[in-house]
């Protein structure tokens, strides 16, 4: 059988990094994830992902990539290929992620905020593909979006349109990387669901199972609140809440058909989906109510696979 034509695709998260050979079905191949290590800065950690970019071609035999897709979240300038200040990636500044990845694989290269991306590949391949109107949230290290309007991608005027972790939940709330209080990421990050926990578990001496876990995450607290735990139900009942809030706030602005949430919190399905998709449906204004609520059906590949339908798209391009 022929080989398929193939596109590397790069993930640059806070947490960590994935890689893999991309073909234009939407298959990837060679699938890699490592931890980011993002103490070590730029210069290693590119140095790491274009490592396991290569060992992810050779893993996946289907011959040199024809292009590079980068997915990362913003800010950052899609446009010159510039990483300008990553908020999950303190001290990367003005990185030009496209020009070194080029370099690196002798191939165009094109980036996008990672919520972009997914939402791309969500719209192509996955659980929005086909609507005319999809919104994509990513829960993870950080809070991200994007959007599908008639049918095309949402990029914004400079390239970070979408960036739906920022919307206000709690007016002059907690603390939030970008410098507001109050953002929805502050609040259903899988950084901040943690974070908050321990809070919770510093400020009082309630007792919780929590107690037992050395570093507390975001899944343990999802374990937790799914046995019973007082404390860590009440802390998640807060976060699908507020995540509720947004996402009926963004329905009754976009009217979409479908809202596709994502990210290493959406591992906790039911636990998260229906509270948020209960309170959609019974708060936002009709006809927008009736918008489809559900999670990624890419799962963890998502961002991955996004980023090779920029690829993709990128060789559509230069062949015009």
């Amino acid at each position: 059988m022929a080989k398929q034509q193939a596109v590397l695709a790069l993930d640059i998260g806070g947490t960590k990094l994935a890689v893999a050979m991309v073909t234009p079905d939407g298959e990837s191949h060679g699938f890699l994830s490592e931890p980011t290590d993002k103490q070590r800065g730029p210069d290693a950690v590119i140095a790491h992902l274009f490592d396991m970019g290569r060992r992810s071609i050779a893993a996946a035999d289907l011959g040199a990539p024809a292009a590079v897709g980068i997915s990362c979240g913003g800010p950052l300038d899609a446009t010159t290929g510039v990483l300008t200040r990553p908020l999950h990636l303190p001290g990367w500044i003005d990185v030009p992620i496209v020009a070194l990845a080029s370099e690196a694989f002798g191939v165009p290269a094109v980036v996008e905020n990672d919520a972009t991306a997914a939402v791309l590949g969500e719209h192509r391949y996955g659980a929005a593909r086909g609507a005319e109107i999809a919104l994509y949230l990513t829960l993870s290290t950080g809070v991200g979006g994007g959007s599908i309007i008639d049918g095309r991608l949402h990029r914004g005027a400079a390239g970070n349109g979408g960036e739906f972790g920022h919307l206000t939940v709690r007016p002059g709330g907690r603390q939030c990387a970008c410098g507001r209080r109050g953002c929805l990421e502050a609040y259903a990050s899988g950084t901040n669901i943690a974070v908050r926990a321990r809070e919770l578990l510093a400020e009082s001496d309630r007792p919780s199972s929590l107690r037992d876990v050395d570093v507390v995450r975001a899944e343990h607290v999802s374990a937790a609140a799914a046995e019973g735990d007082p404390l860590a139900r009440e802390l998640w009942d807060d976060t699908t809440a507020l995540l509720a809030q947004a996402v009926t706030d963004l329905v009754n602005v976009f009217e979409p058909h479908v809202v596709v949430l994502g990210g290493g919190v959406t591992r906790a399905g039911a636990l998260l989906l229906d509270p948020v998709r209960d309170i959609v449906h019974s708060t936002a204004m009709p006809p927008a109510a009736r918008a489809v609520v559900t999670l990624a059906g890419l799962g963890d590949e998502v961002c991955v696979i996004g980023a090779g339908a920029l690829a993709l798209d990128l060789l559509e391009e230069t062949r015009v």
